[in-house]
């Protein structure tokens, strides 16, 4: 009986054209492989995260544009200019989130004298170069409208802005704002130049 020849193996059928593209579809199931038993939980987490982040990012494209309006009347009103107005809300309010702007309208943490359409309330404040928490006493506003028509009247009234409306650019008036007493914290200028240049919010300036 004959024996049969063993065929050799044909190392350059590999690294032929065909054979590259073989290669490479076995490869690119060996990976699909690989992330379906070992990365679904990941993937599944990525995918849920950009949801989150769309939505957050629609959530405050919505709060933007439905304060924007009346900030920029009281910019032709009292000339406190808008982009500032709307930092300010976004970085006292947390975006309108806060208890405080959520329930009671009070978007700018003004604080009030009386005991009458108020409320007592916990906020961090930047005291002897630490940050406190203390009670204060916060005034209720009927609608966000009202509580911007108040802050730029606020902000009007008297001598002690008087750099903030005097202010021809937001860079100024943030500036002025700190300078002038309006907040505790040492780095809030900063903070609302960075949030109007991240929400290139000058384009709601008269």
């Amino acid at each position: 009986m004959a024996r049969r020849r063993r065929r050799k193996f044909k190392w350059n059928k590999i690294f032929s054209r065909s054979g590259r593209q073989r290669l490479t579809k076995w490869l690119m199931v060996a990976v699909v492989l690989v992330l379906v038993g070992y990365g679904a939980h990941e993937i599944d987490m990525i995918y849920k995260q950009r949801i989150i982040v769309e939505k957050q990012n629609n959530y405050k494209s919505m709060f933007i544009k439905q304060i924007a309006p009346e900030a920029q009347k009281m910019d032709q009103e009292h000339h406190v200019l808008a982009s500032v107005t709307i930092a300010q809300a976004i970085l006292e309010s947390d975006w309108g989130g806060s208890t405080l702007a959520s329930k009671y309208h009070n978007l700018f943490g003004v604080k009030s004298t009386s005991t009458t359409n108020s409320k007592l309330m916990s906020t961090r404040e930047y005291v002897d170069g630490k940050w406190v928490v203390i009670t204060g006493r916060f005034q209720v506003y009927s609608s966000w409208a009202d509580s911007i028509d108040a802050h730029a009247a606020l902000l009007d009234s008297g001598t002690t802005y008087q750099g903030v409306i005097q202010s021809t650019n937001y860079t100024e008036a943030a500036k002025a704002l700190q300078s002038e007493g309006y907040a505790t914290d040492p780095s809030y200028a900063s903070k609302l130049i960075d949030i109007i240049e991240t929400y290139h919010l000058d384009k709601y300036d008269q």
